[in-house]
């Protein structure tokens, strides 16, 4: 249904080959009209002006020759002007369809001998003339000329022009619209594979700016998107793998249960089901951080102080400066992040004391986790801030440190075994 409903409407290039070929249609008749206006027809009424006036002065020229210079006469005015003289009464002519250059003509003869009068259409030897009847002496005398001596075509000049300036137009519009139209054909491939669940190739940001702009758009689309999916499975495989354990404990505790129940089997089916449940809270928190949550003000303070009560006693200790310290951030996004790392710096320092220092300054905060454990090697420390990622062997993030800016929030992770106290750059 779809398919038929798009063949319905006109492509890209079409489109624009129609418009462009519209645009020049009407371009060439603005341009045609003022040619005509304010070159041809003047022009035509100067050359049909000059040649009456020579049309009427052979005539009268000839009249007062003597009879033996007139042969002369008249073969000068057929070698030079392409004009014949022809003694006698002309036939009346008639109204025909003709040039728009002979209509100038009559009109000019007709200023010139005071009366109006149509030309004389005749075919000699194949070829056409036109003659006129112009006052010489007490008589009259045919003035004639070739139709070749008037052989302009303005306006079959003005049609062929703009056929051909048409022509060149609608492949101009196709090869314009074909250049635009293949990043867009990419695009709306590499659309439809993202669609289909597929990994689309990102788009070369080259072109137009606007293509390249759309381009560079789509290809941040493709990567987070690329990114959503990694983060899905990852947070699949993550639940997967971390669910074995409690329910591989369960399944022997069903099995001891059923020889001999004690309260104690009781109470590890209890903790084991409480394991899964923080391990599903867990998951479920770091799929919901996938949307955007709003930013709220936060007292730093009161929330560190809060995250330090639910550690071990004496294990934590916090500082903040400057007090009291307020700051706009995601709560919920902001307090995942601190247990995170107060969870792993438990888990891996021993029994050293941590440090939870928050500093700010005029643009930013700074927030700092300070453990005393091995650290990480320098060539994981990219793979840190994926889910579930653990490193090869057990260290400690002797460092954890991200910044929440007024627009946006930046992160990363140092690891200093020598300087345990050293805040990095961000």
């Amino acid at each position: 249904m779809k398919t038929s409903l798009l063949g319905k409407h006109p492509s890209l290039a079409q489109q624009n080959a129609l418009l462009l070929g519209l645009v020049f249609i009407v371009f060439e008749l603005l341009m045609a009209a003022a040619v005509a206006a304010f070159v041809i027809i003047p022009m035509a009424r100067r050359s049909t002006d000059d040649l009456a006036n020579l049309m009427v002065l052979s005539a009268q020229t000839w009249s007062e020759l003597p009879p033996a210079t007139r042969p002369d006469f008249e073969q000068e005015l057929a070698r030079s002007y392409l004009l014949a003289l022809r003694a006698g009464p002309l036939v009346l002519g008639r109204d025909e369809r003709h040039g728009v250059y002979l209509y100038f003509l009559e009109e000019a003869l007709a200023t010139k001998t005071g009366y109006a009068q149509h030309l004389v259409r005749e075919v000699i030897d194949g070829e056409v003339w036109y003659w006129a009847s112009l006052p010489s002496a007490n008589t009259s005398l045919g003035v004639g000329f070739p139709a070749r001596r008037a052989g302009s075509q303005p306006l079959t000049a003005i049609v062929l022009s703009s056929l051909i300036g048409l022509v060149l137009a609608l492949l101009a519009a196709a090869w314009l619209a074909r250049r635009s139209v293949v990043p867009l054909a990419r695009l709306e491939e590499a659309a439809a594979q993202v669609g289909r669940g597929e990994t689309a190739e990102l788009l070369p940001e080259t072109g137009p700016r606007e293509l390249a702009a759309l381009a560079h758009r789509f290809n941040e689309m493709a990567r987070q998107v690329r990114e959503l999916l990694a983060g899905r499975t990852t947070l699949l495989a993550g639940v997967s793998h971390d669910l074995r354990t409690p329910l591989a404990r369960m399944r022997v505790a069903l099995a001891l249960l059923e020889e001999k129940p004690t309260p104690k089997l009781i109470t590890r089916l209890e903790t084991d089901i409480d394991e899964m449940d923080r391990l599903i809270g867990h998951s479920l928190n770091l799929a919901r951080g996938i949307n955007r949550e709003a930013a709220a003000e936060i007292d730093l303070l009161a929330l560190l102080t809060e995250l330090t009560a639910a550690t071990p006693a004496g294990a934590v200790r916090v500082r903040v400066m400057p007090q009291p310290c307020r700051l706009m951030a995601p709560p919920s996004a902001l307090r995942r992040v601190i247990s995170n790392l107060l969870d792993n710096a438990l888990r891996y320092a021993g029994e050293q004391t941590i440090e939870l220092v928050a500093e700010r300054d005029e643009l930013s905060v700074r927030i700092a986790v300070l453990d005393r454990g091995t650290g990480i090697p320098p060539e994981q420390m990219s793979a840190v801030f994926q889910p579930f990622h653990r490193p090869l062997r057990l260290m400690s993030i002797v460092m954890n440190a991200f910044e929440v800016r007024t627009e946006h929030s930046d992160r990363s992770v140092h690891s200093r075994a020598d300087k345990p106290r050293h805040f990095g750059a961000l």
